[in-house]
């Protein structure tokens, strides 16, 4: 009898992961998104378009089995809070975030809630996971950057700009509070190449436009901008400061070449089908804990012949036959 009763027993046991996948299958899931940024931006909204069909290709159609909640904070550290509290609040399966102050949030709000973050820098520096092959019980997703790039992109800049004595960078504290980690990276990097560095936190246009001005009455001068939400969003008042003064700059992504920016080298974008396959796994029961955070695999640069032009430079061959992307 009571052998019996331990097969009934085992039996319920084992059959509760069906039950359960199929009590959640019968059920829309619900899916919250937070971006740092704003979530009506052009490459925001083609990004969340790119997943809403990598997801759909995976079973889980949007209006049908899925519903989107999608928040964008806009750089502004208070609405992050805010609508970090809002999405949580709306109970969903999972939280995708997008920036480390998104993320941040999302994390102080819930313990459980599973979390998938992607274009943060450094994840263990932002103190997202302790460890990024074992993260911790709720959250796993793509960082972006590694540290040691805040090195490469000075020695990219002095490499484009002969002579370069000095180089300021440039971060903004409220959305990329990681960034100390690449100024520590590109401060060693420059006392090998006997170059000066410049720390140039900034907070709004105004102090972009003044630091700009700045460094463009130095000689010998160049400008190292960290990547983060708010610059991000200022990358155009950016470009057209460094070109209006005179300032060679290298950036993180190639969109500020494309607006007349000198030169960048960073990460391709996360991939949308790495994301929505984590997204995919824990909502049919995948722990987060068990999806290591992944790192980038491809970097791509960028330059700009006609700014290189503009500035007097002459872009070197070997930075020509690096680039994946060259702007005439």
């Amino acid at each position: 009898m009571k052998r019996r009763t331990f097969i009934a027993s085992l039996a319920g046991v084992l059959a509760w992961p069906i039950a359960a996948w199929a009590q959640r299958a019968d059920r829309v899931q619900r899916i919250g998104v937070l971006l740092t940024g704003d979530e009506n931006g052009p490459e925001q909204k083609l990004r969340l378009s790119a997943l809403t069909q990598a997801l759909a290709a995976l079973g889980w159609t949007d209006g049908r089995t899925v519903r989107m909640d999608v928040r964008g904070g806009r750089s502004d550290t208070n609405r992050i809070r805010a609508l970090a509290q809002e999405l949580v609040g709306l109970q969903p399966d999972i939280i995708v975030t997008g920036g480390l102050p998104a993320t941040v949030a999302v994390r102080r709000e819930t313990p459980t809630i599973p979390i998938v973050f992607m274009n943060v820098g450094d994840p263990s520096a932002g103190g997202i996971v302790p460890r990024l092959d074992r993260p911790s019980e709720n959250i796993t997703g793509f960082a972006m950057l590694e540290s040691s790039l805040g090195g490469k992109w000075l020695q990219l800049l002095s490499e484009i700009t002969p002579g370069l004595k000095r180089a300021a960078v440039m971060f903004s504290p409220d959305t990329a509070p990681d960034a100390w980690r690449f100024v520590a990276s590109l401060e060693t990097a420059a006392q090998s190449l006997k170059i000066a560095p410049i720390v140039a936190p900034v907070r709004s246009e105004a102090e972009i436009e003044t630091a700009v001005i700045a460094l463009g009455r130095e000689p010998g001068r160049g400008l190292v901008v960290i990547p983060g939400a708010f610059l991000s969003v200022h990358r155009a008042s950016i470009t057209s400061a460094a070109a209006r003064n005179n300032v060679p700059a290298v950036y993180s992504g190639p969109q500020f070449v494309r607006d007349g920016g000198l030169l960048s080298y960073g990460p391709e974008p996360v991939d949308t089908l790495r994301l929505a396959d984590y997204v995919n796994r824990i909502l049919r029961g995948a722990k987060p804990s068990e999806l290591p955070v992944q790192l980038p695999t491809k970097f791509k640069m960028a330059v700009n012949l006609k700014t290189a032009e503009a500035l007097g430079l002459t872009v070197p061959q070997s930075i020509l036959l690096s680039a994946d992307e060259v702007i005439q």
